[in-house]
């Protein structure tokens, strides 16, 4: 038996591929910057820009298409990062379901914002969680 057999690769979680996320990220990143509240606070932290756009890419090839190759903690860098704040990022997800709808047929624009709604919920939670208290959900 062959190691791959062993552990099949997931089916990608939507239909969509590896230029579309590429295509999503470089117009996202290109709207943050322009963005005047949260093009100086991703200033503050992002040096090459290209770089973290793969990364981001990367990113989101794993959680979409299983593909296994990021490998941060974006947890950590939240976390890490002083500026970010937990009410940016509804700006954030309105912005991204923005650039998702211009560049994505319906469904597949959908279907990632649903994703991207998620993760931003758990990144919000984890800095209001951040002090080491558990967030308050009230």
């Amino acid at each position: 038996m062959q190691c791959d057999d062993e552990h099949p690769m997931n089916p990608p979680r939507f239909d969509i591929t590896e230029s579309q996320i590429a295509a999503v990220v470089a117009t996202f990143y290109g709207c943050i910057r322009e963005h005047p509240g949260l093009g100086p606070v991703f200033a503050a932290h992002v040096t090459d820009w290209p770089a973290h756009e793969e990364k981001i890419a990367r990113f989101w090839r794993n959680a979409i298409l299983h593909e296994r190759s990021y490998d941060g903690n974006p947890m950590a860098v939240h976390r890490a990062a002083a500026n970010v704040k937990p009410p940016m990022f509804a700006v954030w997800l309105g912005l991204f379901d923005s650039v998702l709808r211009l560049e994505l047929p319906p469904e597949t624009a959908t279907q990632w914002s649903a994703l991207a709604h998620r993760i931003g919920r758990g990144l919000m939670f984890g800095l209001l969680g951040a002090d080491g208290a558990p967030p308050s959900l009230r």
